[in-house]
């Protein structure tokens, strides 16, 4: 590859290379700029620095950081050495924070003092012992002794990150990305972008969002990224009016954090252009849009990528667009293989045929694109079978070809032998007024199968009312015969991943035993009242009489 880059194979490192002469402004951080030749220059100071700390192994870099300068400089550097970066998310902790940096044999690990406390005492494998604090006079001077070196140019099938998966559905498992899928994949985002944009990145570098969607593009194309410390709703006004941002990706609840802060005159007056994310509700994306002035796109895809949904022109309200060109994706149901029904909807724009429509979305001839899970090949074999990616989401698709997000796999419910999607549920639960947030997800049932639970998130300083909420379900006409909640749990707020999207995890292992107001209907009817102790203690014993003593979540049941 010359210095320009390669146009057939390109890569994140001949990327870097070509900007090493732009005097544009490509990084900044609070009150900070740095020219994106400025950037390449820091980035391969970290090059001949990670080239020093290497031992024999596997060069895995393992970076727990907030979204600071220094994570893009390692970023860029390790592009340029040959390094694999291992993104940690910061929000994990004990066991499971020294199980990501183990399995991925990561040989040291770069942090800061509040990462290198998180990090005290746990075995992390081949790094143990070499936790290094980037704010330290240490690092410094190795930063400062290293010699100018040429660019190194790796070949695009060399491993360049280890993403971990959101693991709301289980373990998060690492996914590879060489350095070929990474350009290629930012490349096809960035002819949306030119060196006059701004680009606001709040999500977390960890997360291939933020990778994909933001950094890498802007990269490619001599655009600015802002770069946020951390997500803050409240901050998020100011600092795209302050930097003129013309865009910003965002993945799960983001949206409904920011619209949830008070609205100001100044909310419309801004740059911005256009957002892209996923997984947002239609009122938090009507609301964003009404508000800032700024067209809302979602789309679908995940850090496997061998499968993109990409927004397109005139699509329908709720869509996430068309497949990729040249992906052969559809919808099937997992338990037979068949292929499911196009969607139909009412006059009202909705899903009339879920029984037959929703299924897991799957790639046909997508699996290549896939390049695997790292040191986890049980998983690998979950996504490939049949010579097809199956993607574990559920989805459904009109008959133009949209396709439509149904939520998780894990998702799935079966309630008196009908089986559903939590999704469909939950697509009509954001329409209740009262709550700015929803979670639906299956709790056992004491003779078998499941009971939809559902959690809402009801701003501060307002009530949940039981006999609005019947009201409100009694008043959807596409609300299936099973879907109505049984149990209701009040919260303040949804609990969500490190890269905030909505995490059902301690939601289903809680089910209806937490500190939080519980509200359920014993019978068919839709009158809910409080769920108290007795009723626990009752639905307890329901469980050991039928023998589900398993299935009940509380240990000594």
């Amino acid at each position: 590859m010359n210095d320009e880059g390669s146009e057939a194979s390109p890569t994140i490192a001949g990327y870097v290379t070509a900007r090493s002469a732009d005097p544009g402004p490509g990084l900044i951080f609070e009150d900070t700029t740095w020219s994106w030749s400025e950037v390449v220059a820091e980035s391969r100071r970290r090059a001949a620095a990670l080239s020093e700390l290497r031992r024999p192994g596997p060069f895995h870099v393992g970076v727990l950081l907030e979204n600071v300068p220094e994570y893009v400089f390692v970023l860029f550097g390790a592009a340029l050495s040959g390094a694999t970066v291992v993104g940690i998310n910061s929000t994990r902790r004990g066991a499971e924070l020294a199980r990501d940096v183990s399995h991925t044999d990561c040989q040291f690990v770069l942090t800061d003092e509040a990462g290198g406390v998180l990090l005290d005492d746990l075995d992390l494998g081949a790094a143990s012992g070499r936790v290094i604090d980037v704010e330290s006079e240490p690092y410094r001077r190795l930063l400062d002794g290293q010699p100018a070196q040429r660019d190194r140019q790796p070949d695009p099938q060399e491993l360049y990150l280890l993403l971990f998966t959101a693991g709301s559905t289980g373990a998060p498992k690492a996914v590879r990305m060489s350095q070929g899928r990474a350009a290629r994949t930012s490349a096809d985002s960035a002819i949306a972008f030119g060196p006059a944009d701004v680009l606001y990145c709040s999500m977390p570098l960890f997360h291939g969002n933020a990778l994909l969607a933001n950094l890498f593009p802007a990269l490619i194309t001599g655009a600015s990224v802002v770069l946020r410390r951390r997500f803050s709703a409240s901050s998020f006004g100011p600092d795209i009016r302050r930097h003129g941002c013309t865009y910003f990706n965002y993945v799960g609840r983001a949206l409904s954090y920011i619209v949830a802060v008070p609205e100001t005159p100044e909310d419309g007056d801004n740059q911005l252009k256009w957002a892209l994310g996923s997984e947002a509700s239609p009122q938090n994306i009507a609301e964003f849009t009404r508000r800032f002035n700024c067209p809302v796109f979602e789309g679908y895809g995940s850090s496997e990528n061998a499968v993109v949904i990409s927004p397109v022109g005139g699509m329908p309200p709720g869509a996430m667009g068309k497949p990729k060109g040249g992906m052969d994706v559809t919808v099937v149901d997992p338990a037979t293989g068949r292929e499911c029904s196009p969607a139909r909807f009412d006059v009202h724009g909705r899903l009339t045929n879920p029984e037959q429509a929703v299924g897991e979305i799957v790639g046909r001839n997508t699996a290549d694109r896939f390049e695997g899970y790292y040191n986890n090949p049980e998983a690998e074999a979950q996504r490939i079978r049949g010579g097809w990616y199956w993607t574990g989401d559920l989805g459904y698709r009109d008959a133009e070809d949209f396709f439509y997000f149904a939520g998780r796999s894990a998702d799935w419910l079966r309630v008196d032998g009908e089986n559903f999607s939590a999704g469909g549920v939950e697509r009509i639960l954001n329409r209740f007024p009262s709550a700015s947030g929803v979670a639906v997800y299956g709790v056992p049932d004491p003779v078998s199968g499941d009971q939809v639970m559902a959690a809402l998130e009801i701003p501060a300083g307002q009530a949940f009312d039981p006999a609005d909420f019947a009201d409100f379900l009694a008043g959807q006409p596409d609300l299936g015969t099973k879907w109505a909640p049984r149990f209701v749990r009040i919260v303040a707020e949804l609990p969500v991943t490190g890269a905030r999207k909505l995490d059902k995890a301690p939601l289903r292992r809680a089910a209806w035993i937490a500190t939080d107001p519980v509200w359920w209907r014993p019978d068919p009817a839709l009158v809910y009242r409080p769920f108290t102790q007795a009723d626990e203690d009752a639905l307890c014993e329901r469980f050991r009489s039928n023998g589900r003593r398993g299935f009940w979540p509380r240990p000594d049941a």
